[in-house]
């Protein structure tokens, strides 16, 4: 019989996951970590902007919005914020390649199938936030 978790295990639990990828086009690797369900919540409501009164996808810098949320140290604590991702060195403008390994690990590592991004585009409510405010 399989336990039944408490409050408690659950609280504890140290679920979140780690990978490193090698990104030979930035001369080493990077740290990707898999979102706490508040990031989650954060990054897909940053998906959908409001234009009169009407949810519309937004996937400008789709790549960059994801790589901001899930790039970590060797510390575990965030690379960028969401407001490095608008600035002129933006992620988005690094080697799509590059990019696309470290998304696909990204996405791979939070169960965001192909499919998801629309989902979660779909089902998102209008809210006041343009973008997630903790990485």
């Amino acid at each position: 019989m399989t336990k039944i978790l408490s409050k408690s295990d659950i609280i504890a639990a140290q679920d979140l996951q780690t990978q490193d990828v090698q990104v030979p086009e930035w001369g080493g690797s990077v740290r990707v970590r898999s979102l706490t369900g508040t990031e989650r919540d954060a990054f897909e409501t940053c998906l959908v902007k409001v234009v009169d009164g009407k949810r519309v996808p937004d996937m400008e810098n789709l790549r960059a919005k994801l790589l901001a949320a899930t790039l970590v140290d060797e510390n575990g604590t965030p690379l960028f914020s969401v407001g490095d991702v608008g600035d002129l060195s933006d992620l988005g403008s690094k080697s799509a390649a590059a990019l696309d390994r470290i998304f696909g690990v990204a996405q791979r590592l939070n169960g965001m199938a192909a499919d998801s991004v629309e989902a979660a585009v779909k089902n998102s409510e209008p809210g006041q936030s343009d973008g997630f405010t903790s990485v």
